[in-house]
């Protein structure tokens, strides 16, 4: 990936940050310019929380390119709790322990590295949420 291209997907990648449309309060994820419900091009950044819930769920067990040496790994479809659905991989979590609507939260993790001497692509992952027990 091109330093330019990796700096201008930055927001995106660690902060899921989409964008709001202004007008009509629609939320899109990836961030697009003109909303998809109204055309206007009156919109803003959004920051999402990064929490959610699977809606559905999927294990590549044949990889191409970049992802061969990781393989099998789960790829879910995760309803935010903002409204949108999303598509990212699942980390922290075997194919025996993935269910359909549970609760996850997004990480930050290596997505893959651009080979030998290239740069590390991180980015968001979701792995399923962890309460922490209140103290009494």
């Amino acid at each position: 990936m091109d330093i330019p291209r990796y700096w201008r997907l930055k927001n995106q990648r660690y902060k899921l940050q989409g964008r709001r449309c202004i007008d009509c309060e629609t939320l899109s994820f990836p961030p697009r310019i003109v909303c998809q419900k109204c055309k206007s091009r009156n919109t803003e950044p959004f920051q999402f929380r990064g929490q959610g819930t699977l809606y559905s769920f999927t294990i590549i067990f044949q990889a191409s390119g970049k992802f061969e040496n990781s393989a099998p790994y789960i790829v879910g479809l995760i309803d935010l709790e903002e409204g949108v659905r999303i598509t990212a991989q699942l980390t922290d979590i075997t194919a025996d322990e993935v269910r359909i609507g549970m609760d996850l939260e997004m990480v930050t993790r290596q997505i893959y590295e651009d080979g030998p001497r290239g740069p590390i692509l991180y980015g968001y992952k979701f792995r399923p949420h962890l309460i922490k027990p209140v103290a009494v």
